[in-house]
């Protein structure tokens, strides 16, 4: 059975904004990515830039609904 990517982008245009975020989370938990293909990370340093991005844009939503 061959696996199928159902990921739609929601907002297509932000992809190299989020690309650009996820360099910059990866630098500050001090895993090492590189341009290009990255499957030989751990799951463990993967899970650690997804975290982190996924609490900063809670933050973000967060403060943008109280006005900061």
């Amino acid at each position: 059975m061959a696996s199928t990517n159902n990921n739609k982008k929601l907002v297509p245009e932000a992809m190299d904004s989020l690309d650009r975020f996820k360099y910059e989370v990866a630098s500050e938990v001090g895993v090492n990515l590189k341009n290009g293909y990255n499957g030989d990370i751990s799951a463990k340093d993967a899970g650690k830039i997804g975290g982190n991005m996924v609490k900063k844009m809670i933050q973000q939503a967060e403060n943008s609904m109280i006005g900061r």
